[in-house]
């Protein structure tokens, strides 16, 4: 009887469990119905990656013994981006000038073709100056044996003119009899409006206090926005630092990097972090010289790498809660030889981004804000943001992560650059959360800015990193999850202010 009794008890125990849903559970089924319509039959494979094991990159640390670590970390298959990054640019420009020469030939063969019609027909007028055609001449003459000059040039030299007439009239009438897709095409006079942003609306539905609320919901702060004008510039080379080295293992290659371990120097030889992390630093195109924020640098990832650069004449590390600011206090002391020596170029402060008003002092901004961090929301039930006590904070997450933005670009100096970033696939806290930040500055001040299409330059990170292509970003860039490369989500766009 006591044993049944204790059955009973651990079988309620065992079915409450089962009934319970952990906030991992919740993001799995907030992101199943986002973005399903977001990123339709692309969303199986992220999906997959995201609840697969992380891949990381090693960012070597400068202050330890680089050389040595580098050639240990490569004997055992790691690679170095740069030079991956290197070999694809080499690629693509060897694929372009091979383009580039077919494309000569093809004029210089039509203009051989040219000069040939313009050879027969010069011939016919010489063979026709000779030998005119008089009326009353019978054709049954003495011409009749021996056929005229011209007549042999129409049979060397077919002309070609009729046939590309019939090529041409043939393309014509096939354009004009042709169905057009009008799902895509686009009207010029929306441009980049508010109401092109939004392609894809979730269902928005409410499911109780203790559940979750759509990011659908969120749409309503600026599918009603005005119009206002962007500019936009293409960059075409994405630099690379000499001096910043970041490896990881080969597209497919699931490796682990062994534990870092101290160097001779006393610090740790490498830093571990998500490959996806590397691109926001680079789009910010740091130089010698650089005064740069980050505004929002817990637990201290990309700061470091912004140090490996040794470009910075001054880093000011920011955060808001005194646990994150000493994340970044205790990165810095485990990986930056006589942390002492680095009062003048290092700083870490304690402010809300929202609140920072030194204008004109920095000219390069990092602003990786608070976002749902999906991969992390997958995996972890502490600290996650779909926990039920976390609720209002997420639900004003895009509301903060624009007010920390266009902070930001009140903040820089005019003709210095802004990074945004975040870690989510959210199409809201990325370019929605930009397309606000953009209008609110747009109405409130008079500073101009300029989104920089990195795609050009970003052709020659797809050997590590799987792009997003084809799903509807206006103003940045997305690394989406994917087995073989499992790196992200990461998201980022690059901004200037011109004036």
């Amino acid at each position: 009887m006591y044993y049944q009794q204790n059955t009973n008890e651990a079988d309620e125990t065992y079915s409450v469990k089962l009934k319970k849903k952990f906030p991992k559970d919740k993001a799995l089924q907030h992101f199943d119905d986002f973005y399903t319509n977001v990123y339709g039959d692309k969303w199986p494979s992220i999906r997959i990656a995201l609840l697969s094991p992380h891949k990381y990159c090693a960012l070597i640390n400068n202050f330890g013994d680089t050389e040595q670590i580098m050639t240990h970390l490569e004997n055992q298959g790691a690679l170095n981006i740069k030079t991956l990054f290197e070999l694809e640019e080499r690629n693509i420009k060897e694929q372009k000038n091979a383009e580039t020469r077919k494309e000569d030939l093809e004029k210089i063969y039509k203009l051989d073709q040219k000069m040939e019609q313009l050879m027969i027909s010069k011939q016919h007028e010489e063979v026709e100056s000779v030998y005119p055609q008089h009326e009353g001449v019978s054709k049954d003459g003495p011409n009749k044996l021996e056929p005229s000059l011209a007549s042999r040039a129409d049979e060397d030299f077919p002309p070609a003119l009729p046939s590309e007439g019939r090529h041409a009239a043939s393309l014509q009438s096939s354009l004009e009899s042709a169905e057009y897709d009008t799902h895509r095409l686009i009207d010029p006079t929306v441009g980049l409006s508010a109401s092109a942003l939004y392609e894809f609306v979730p269902a928005s539905k409410l499911k109780g206090m203790e559940d979750f609320v759509l990011e659908s919901q969120h749409y309503a702060y600026y599918k009603k926005d005005t119009d206002f004008p962007v500019h936009v510039e293409k960059q075409q080379k994405l630099n690379f630092p000499d001096h910043l080295h970041v490896l990881t293992f080969e597209r497919g290659n699931v490796s682990y990097f062994p534990s870092p371990r101290r160097a001779s120097t006393g610090v740790f030889n490498y830093f571990l972090l998500d490959g996806g992390s590397l691109l926001p630093v680079l789009a910010l195109d740091l130089q010698p010289g650089d005064k740069v924020l980050d505004m929002c640098a817990a637990p201290g990832g990309k700061s470091l790498m912004m140090l490996q650069t040794l470009y910075p004449d001054i880093l000011v590390c920011n955060d808001v809660l005194e646990s994150r600011v000493k994340r970044i206090h205790s990165v810095m002391q485990q990986f930056l030889y006589d942390p002492d020596k680095w009062e003048d170029r290092l700083k870490v402060t304690q402010k809300d981004g929202r609140d920072i008003d030194e204008r004109n002092v920095y000219n390069k901004i990092l602003v990786d804000v608070p976002c749902t961090t999906d991969r992390h929301s997958l995996h972890e039930n502490d600290n996650n943001i779909f926990k039920p006590t976390r609720t209002k904070e997420r639900l004003k997450l895009p509301e903060t992560q624009a007010e920390l933005l266009s902070n930001a670009l009140k903040l820089v100096s005019p003709g210095g650059t802004v990074v945004y970033s975040t870690c989510s696939l959210s199409p809201i806290q990325n370019d929605g959360v930009v397309h606000m930040a953009l209008r609110q500055v747009w109405q409130e001040t008079n500073i101009e800015v300029a989104i920089i299409d990195l795609s050009p330059a970003l052709q020659s990170v797809q050997s590590v990193f799987r792009l997003g292509r084809d799903i509807g970003l206006k103003y940045g860039h997305l690394i989406l999850p994917f087995l073989p490369a499992n790196f992200g989500p990461m998201y980022f766009c690059k901004i200037v202010r011109t004036k």
